[in-house]
């Protein structure tokens, strides 16, 4: 499940690996309209893929209506005609290991309470990832496909945000899913690794713990609005 070819891994030969516990942008779009960043720590970097550590309270860049509302609370047929700003905002999710596998269209996180008690995996249907390094300000660039898998440290999983695929393809000349099919093969996938206890889901990395010295890092507030990079 390592989603490592021969084309990725040469890919990733030619740039230098990102430094642990380097501060990087996780980096959203919608095709290339950026809608969703929050600031992470470089894991590890290598072959196999990238790993990232999003702690609760750290800065994300978000894109919302003029009046402050997200994408959520609406439907889409609303939000596609909504004025919309981005703003500087704070992750009030949990804290998550993310695991980019290199050249995959999909991530697996590892989500932990307030106490770093591993609760749950989450397996994200994405276009694969894209790292970029300007030097002052560094990231990975995605689209998320919507479509989501909950894993439960039991490995019973379940399909997440269906509806939410189901309810934007009325929309193909506005939607950034083009091939839903291709998005529920990839998820499909999955499958047999997660009923099978095989990597990632064995239960490697449930007891992560982030350095002591990592703290929430500063806003980023110069680099994040650069064009979006693609393979």
């Amino acid at each position: 499940m390592s989603g490592a070819g021969r084309g990725s891994a040469a890919r990733y030969n030619r740039r230098v690996p990102l430094r642990p516990g380097r501060p990087i942008l996780h980096r959203h779009f919608t095709r290339d309209t950026l809608v969703w960043a929050p600031l992470t720590r470089v894991v590890s970097d290598d072959e196999q893929g990238t790993r990232l550590w999003l702690a609760t309270g750290s800065p994300v860049i978000r894109q919302v209506s003029a009046d402050g509302a997200g994408p959520r609370g609406m439907p889409f047929a609303q939000w596609l005609e909504e004025p919309k700003k981005i703003i500087q905002d704070v992750y009030r999710g949990p804290s998550t290991l993310k695991f980019h596998p290199r050249g995959a269209a999909y991530s697996v996180w590892w989500l932990f309470d307030p106490e770093l008690r591993f609760r749950a995996w989450y397996v994200n249907l994405e276009e694969p990832s894209v790292t970029w390094d300007d030097g002052a300000v560094a990231g990975i660039d995605l689209t998320d496909q919507d479509l989501d898998m909950w894993v439960w440290p039991d490995r019973r999983w379940g399909w997440k945000d269906e509806d939410e695929l189901e309810e934007r393809l009325a929309y193909p000349d506005a939607y950034w899913v083009s091939d839903p099919d291709a998005v529920w093969a990839q998820g499909r996938a999955v499958v047999p690794a997660i009923e099978a206890g095989e990597w990632p889901f064995d239960g490697t990395w449930t007891d992560f713990r982030p350095p002591d010295d990592w703290t929430v890092p500063e806003p980023v507030t110069e680099g994040w609005d650069r064009p979006r990079q693609r393979a």
